[in-house]
C-alpha cells in the first residue's frame, strides 16, 4: 500500500507535466468570438500577450495549465473595445480645463467657468462643452456676461462640436478681431437685438483659430498627466483601442514614448493633423507602426458641424434662410490633397457632416483612387447624404459614423433640414448596406466615453429615457450582432488591423473585456448601465 500511494500521486501530478504553461487561462465563459461566423466560446488560453486557443473549458483545461486561471462564472467576454472616432488627447486635455458638458442654461456655464477660476486660477481661462440645444432658450450665447466676470482675462469656451468657440472681448482684443476682420471657412458672428449689437465673442470654425494660437501650450507634465487621464477613463470603459481623430507630431511622440516604457497601455491609431508639418515628416518617412500605435492616416476637416449651422448643405438650412453652411477646407486642397495622399501608403479620413461636404470628398476620393484596390479611406461622421450618393460607399469607402449623435441630435435636427433631407441622415443602415461595414465611435468629449450608449444608441435610436417611443428613424438601427461589429472587427478592418485584434481568435492580441452583463442579451433598456469589470490588453488586466 505504502508503494501504491506514491506513485498514484506521481501519475496524478504528472498530468500536468502534458500540459502547456501558459501565462492565463479563462474558463467558464460566456465568449462572443466577433469572427467570421460570429462564433461562441467558453474559454480561452493566453500566452505572451496573444490568444493561442479558443474553445470549451474542458479543451483548454485538458491542453493547458497556468498560475493564472480566472473562472469567469458564466460572465459575457467581448474582444477589446475600439472607439473609431474619438478625441482621447482632447479627452485628456478637458479634464485640465472648466468641464461645461451638460449645463442646461448660459447661467450655470458662467457659474461652472467662475467656480473653475476661483479652484484653479488660470492666466488664460479655458472651458469646454457648453451646447445651446440643451438650454431652455436654444440661442448662440454673447461674451456681454463673460467681459463683465472676466474683464482683464481671456476666456475660451469650446462648445461640444468643437466647431464654435465663446471668447471674451480680452480674448478677441489679443486676437485682433475686429468688425472687419474675415476670415475664409467659418464664421465670426454678429447679432443685432434690442439688448446685444455687435460682435457676439462666437467664433465657427476657421476663425476659432485666430485665439487658439494665443493660448499657451501645455507644459510637458501637462500633457502626460492629460494622456493618463483620458487613458484610465477609456480603459475603465472597455475600450482598448482609440482612433484619435487629429494629433500633431509632438502628441504622437509623446505616446509612444510613454507606451514604450510602460506608462500608457492602451493602444492608438493615430489620424494626424492636417498641417504641413505633419504632412512633411510623416508622409516623407512612410507609416509608423508598433504594437500598440499605428501612425498611417491622415485627418482632414471637410465642413463645419450641424449644430452650430457650420455643416455645408447643398440647399440652405431649413430654419436660416440662405445660410448654407461653409466648408473648413477649400474643395480644391481637399482634391490636391487626396490625389498627393493616393501615391502614399496613407489613408485619408475626412469629416463630412452636410451633404454637401459629403459629396465632394466622395468625390475627391472616387477620382484620386481611380484604379486602386483596398485603401480604405474613410469619411468621419458621413453624417448627412444625398439619397443619390450613398453609391459611392460601394466603391470601397468606409463610413466611420457615431450613434450617439443620432440620439443627441433628433430633438432639432429636423429643424435644419426638413422633413425630406434629414431622411438621408444618421442612415447608418443604408451606410452598412452600401458599404458592408461601418466603424462606431463616439466623438468623445463630444459625446460621452461610454462605448454602451453607442452599442444601446446604434440598437434602438432612443435617448436613455426611451424616447422616442419607436425609436428615431428607426430603420435606420443597426442589429446587436452589427453594433458589435461595428465596435471590435470593422474598425479593426478600417485600421488595417484585422489580422492583430477585433476578435478573439488564436494569433491575435489578447485584448478582451469582462462584462457585468450579456449585452447581446439583456433588455435593451438594460444596455447603458452595463459596466465592463476588467478590461485586458495583451492579456494583462489594464488600470
Amino acid at each position: 500500500m505504502r508503494k501504491i500511494l506514491p506513485l498514484v500521486l506521481l501519475i496524478l501530478c504528472s498530468c500536468d507535466l502534458f500540459k502547456k504553461k501558459v501565462d492565463l487561462i479563462i474558463l467558464n465563459a460566456n465568449v462572443y468570438t466577433v469572427d467570421d461566423s460570429f462564433s461562441k466560446a467558453e474559454a480561452f488560453a493566453v500566452d505572451k500577450g496573444r490568444f493561442i486557443a479558443v474553445g470549451t473549458s474542458d479543451e483548454i483545461r485538458s491542453t493547458y495549465t497556468s498560475d493564472q486561471i480566472i473562472d469567469a462564472d458564466a460572465r459575457t467576454i467581448t474582444p477589446g473595445l475600439i472607439d473609431a472616432h474619438c478625441h482621447f488627447f482632447g479627452l485628456g486635455m478637458g479634464q485640465q480645463t472648466a468641464d461645461l458638458r451638460g449645463t442646461k442654461s448660459f447661467a450655470e456655464v458662467l457659474d461652472r467657468v467662475q467656480a473653475f477660476q476661483d479652484q484653479n486660477p488660470k492666466d488664460f481661462i479655458l472651458g469646454n462643452g457648453w451646447d445651446q440645444n440643451d438650454w431652455e432658450v436654444k440661442e448662440l450665447p454673447t461674451k456681454k456676461e463673460l467681459d463683465e466676470l472676466f474683464p482683464d482675462t481671456p476666456v475660451a469656451l469650446r462648445r461640444i462640436d468643437g466647431h464654435a468657440l465663446l471668447v471674451n472681448q480680452k480674448a478677441l482684443d489679443m486676437a485682433g478681431i475686429s468688425w472687419d476682420t474675415k476670415v475664409e471657412g467659418g464664421e465670426i458672428v454678429k447679432k443685432w437685438t434690442d439688448g446685444y449689437s455687435g460682435i457676439t465673442g462666437v467664433l465657427i470654425d476657421n476663425p476659432m483659430g485666430l485665439v487658439t494660437s494665443l493660448i499657451p501650450p501645455p507644459d510637458l507634465q501637462t500633457k502626460i498627466q492629460a494622456l493618463k487621464d483620458a487613458e484610465r477613463i477609456c480603459l475603465n470603459h472597455g475600450l482598448t483601442t482609440v482612433n484619435d481623430a487629429g494629433i500633431d507630431r509632438s502628441t504622437i511622440e509623446l505616446i509612444d514614448s510613454l507606451q514604450q516604457i510602460g506608462e500608457l497601455s492602451i493602444r492608438v491609431y493615430a489620424m494626424l493633423s492636417n498641417t504641413p508639418e505633419n504632412l512633411e515628416h510623416y508622409i516623407y518617412q512612410g507609416p509608423y507602426k508598433t504594437d500598440r500605435l499605428n501612425v498611417r492616416s491622415v485627418k482632414v476637416y471637410g465642413d463645419g458641424a450641424l449644430g452650430s449651422r457650420g455643416a455645408a448643405l447643398k440647399e440652405p438650412y431649413s430654419d436660416q434662410i440662405g445660410h448654407y453652411g461653409a466648408m473648413v477646407t477649400p474643395i480644391s486642397e481637399i482634391e490636391d490633397l487626396a490625389r498627393r495622399l493616393a501615391i502614399s501608403e496613407y489613408q485619408m479620413n475626412t469629416h463630412a457632416i452636410g451633404d454637401s461636404a459629403n459629396v465632394v470628398v466622395l468625390r475627391a476620393y472616387k477620382n484620386a483612387l481611380s484604379g486602386q484596390q483596398d485603401r480604405r479611406w474613410k469619411v468621419e461622421h458621413a453624417q448627412i447624404i444625398a439619397p443619390e450618393d450613398f453609391g459611392y460607399f460601394e466603391e470601397g469607402i468606409i463610413p466611420s459614423v457615431q450613434p450617439t449623435h443620432a440620439t443627441s441630435d433628433m430633438y432639432w435636427a429636423e429643424e435644419r433640414l426638413g422633413e425630406e433631407r434629414i431622411k438621408g441622415a444618421y442612415a447608418f443602415k443604408k451606410l452598412l448596406d452600401a458599404a458592408g461595414m461601418v466603424a462606431l465611435g463616439t466623438d468623445f468629449p463630444v459625446e460621452q466615453v461610454s462605448p454602451f450608449l453607442t452599442f444601446y444608441a446604434a440598437v434602438t435610436r432612443q435617448d436613455i429615457d426611451g424616447y422616442p417611443e419607436g425609436g428615431f428613424q428607426s430603420d435606420q438601427a443597426l442589429t446587436r450582432e452589427e453594433a458589435l461589429k461595428g465596435m471590435t472587427i470593422w474598425p479593426a478592418y478600417s485600421n488595417f488591423e484585422e489580422n492583430e485584434k477585433g476578435s478573439i481568435e488564436v494569433g491575435k492580441f489578447a485584448d478582451f473585456v469582462i462584462y457585468s452583463d450579456d449585452l447581446m442579451q439583456v433588455p435593451v433598456e438594460q444596455i447603458p448601465t452595463i459596466q465592463a469589470q476588467q478590461t485586458f490588453i495583451s492579456g494583462v488586466v489594464a488600470e
